[in-house]
């Protein structure tokens, strides 16, 4: 799709384009540029049926049955390879439309993509929990008996990711689909539309039977069509737990579906009296400031011992001077935009509520000299309680509060007093940061920044964070239902308690 394009066939239903047919279009803008990139027709309440009805058909047919695990698993490599061949347009368009730039766009927006789906072709061969059927041992009450567990594809799946990682995202939730069998309608933020419609035209190239999966196109209405849809088995969704929870009543009126919701965070990020001060200030920036501070998994709550809370925000400083913000475009920036002028204003409120509470900023803040774009500046806000609505509510901008704390229980108290749990960081000597580590109600805690997303470990979190996993064998095992197949071995009933 070119800049300034119109696309009317915005839908992908069994196998084909069709022209969006709801009367609405969406008007994708560039947040760096703020020119708009392209209109797209939206998919109609009845193309959602449609392509629903066209992924149970796919699901219950001998075509897409046929495909076994290792057909299944050679789809999944040859996605990954027209990904992989795409990268840096693909990764140019993000850096378009979502603003990551385009020095990050290529390993976290595509890269990390591609490795998923790679992985998800092995689990496709290996199967979940290490195999689509074992047996379990043998049981004697009241007859012998032997028992079977098969693992079945759920069926329909329904996926919904967010836009700060639009192919990531997707290709989670394709990856898991794909590999385990079944079929799949996506819906994606409109924020992400055209990505996601650039690399439904790849997935085309895999000639896949018809109705494996299918795209629409929309807003709310369109998802509450989706997700409440009685033939969708399950509802996978990325985004705010505002939302979450309304996807999870939507299918439980539906079909009572199973979802797996991947929500929100407000990470904590843990500097131990003992940590080298200086060696995490860089990591600690860019953390919170990554993709412009728009990741469920941002460090956006920095915890930091009250004797070094005022060094560690002078040091914080000095580095946001060198951080460039800027066009995304650029191979020297680092900070892009949000996504939008509204998003952009919202996280300007909530600043200047919290300023007039008695927070201060610490560390850098404003807007950068631009001429256009919806830039903020990294910034640290001190002075803020642990309870402050900032300190709670998930920003999605470059924007970290830092807590002092007294003594490390202090610490792991407010790091645990939030509504979210999906991640956790913790700087200092393994041996020290390992305990703090244990004792946090977190679904992902790394020591000293980790090394990064790995597809073979499950990703999600407790509370307002979501509910289910994403990747690893956790993750792979929502995409099934459990069947028990049990025979007796004896023909004699035995009389209770012999």
């Amino acid at each position: 799709m070119s800049a300034l394009d119109t696309r009317s066939k915005s839908t992908y239903i069994d196998g084909a384009w069709r022209d969006g047919e709801s009367e609405e279009t969406f008007t994708s803008r560039s947040p760096s540029t703020e020119r708009p990139m392209g209109t797209t027709a939206l998919s109609s309440a009845a193309q959602v049926d449609a392509a629903v009805a066209s992924a149970r058909q796919a699901f219950d047919s001998s075509a897409w049955r046929s495909y076994g695990p290792a057909d299944r698993a050679d789809v999944l490599t040859r996605f990954a390879d027209l990904l992989e061949k795409n990268m840096e347009p693909l990764a140019r368009l993000i850096a378009d439309e979502v603003g990551t730039p385009i020095g990050a766009a290529r390993g976290m927006q595509v890269g990390g993509p591609i490795e998923a789906l790679r992985w998800y072709a092995e689990m496709a061969v290996r199967g979940p929990r290490g195999g689509y059927e074992h047996a379990l041992p043998l049981y004697d009450k009241p007859v012998l008996s032997t028992s079977l567990l098969r693992y079945e594809p759920a069926g329909v799946v329904a996926a919904l990711p967010a836009y700060n990682y639009p192919i990531n995202l997707l290709a989670w939730k394709l990856g898991g689909a794909l590999a385990s069998g079944c079929t799949t309608v996506a819906l994606p933020s409109p924020h992400g539309m055209l990505t996601t419609l650039r690399v439904f035209e790849l997935i085309e190239e895999l000639d896949l039977p018809p109705g494996v999966v299918n795209l629409v196109v929309g807003g709310p209405d369109i998802g509450t069509r989706l997700t409440s849809h009685p033939d969708v088995s399950l509802v996978t969704f990325t985004g705010s737990d505002a939302v979450g929870s309304k996807v999870m009543s939507q299918a439980a009126l539906g079909s009572l579906s199973k979802t797996v919701l991947e929500l929100g965070g407000k990470s904590p990020n843990i500097i131990l009296p003992s940590a080298d001060l200086e060696a995490t200030v860089a990591a600690s920036v860019l953390r919170f400031a990554r993709n412009a501070g728009q990741g469920c998994a941002a460090w956006s709550r920095v915890l930091v011992p009250e004797d070094k809370l005022a060094a560690f925000c002078d040091l914080a400083d000095e580095f946001i001077k060198t951080v460039t913000v800027g066009d995304p475009q650029d191979e020297a920036t680092v900070v892009g935009p949000v996504i939008s002028a509204a998003h952009r204003d919202k996280v300007e409120r909530m600043v200047s509520d919290a300023l007039a509470d008695g927070a201060r900023i610490a560390a850098g803040g404003g807007r950068p000299d631009l001429p256009s774009g919806y830039y903020l500046n990294p910034a640290i806000l001190t002075d803020v309680r642990p309870d402050a609505p900032i300190a709670q509510t998930e920003l999605f901008a470059p924007i970290a509060i830092a807590l002092p704390y007294s003594d490390v229980d202090e610490a792991v108290r407010i790091a645990n007093a939030t509504s979210y749990g999906l991640a956790a960081n913790v700087f200092g000597p393994v041996d020290e940061a390992m305990p703090v580590a244990g004792r946090l109600r977190s679904g992902t805690v790394t020591i000293n920044g980790g090394a990064g997303m790995r597809p073979d470990a499950p990703w999600g979190g407790p509370g307002r964070s979501g509910v289910g996993r994403e990747l690893g064998e956790d993750g792979f095992a929502e995409f099934f239902e459990v069947k028990h197949i049990q025979w007796p071995l004896a023909g004699v009933t035995r009389p209770p308690g012999t």
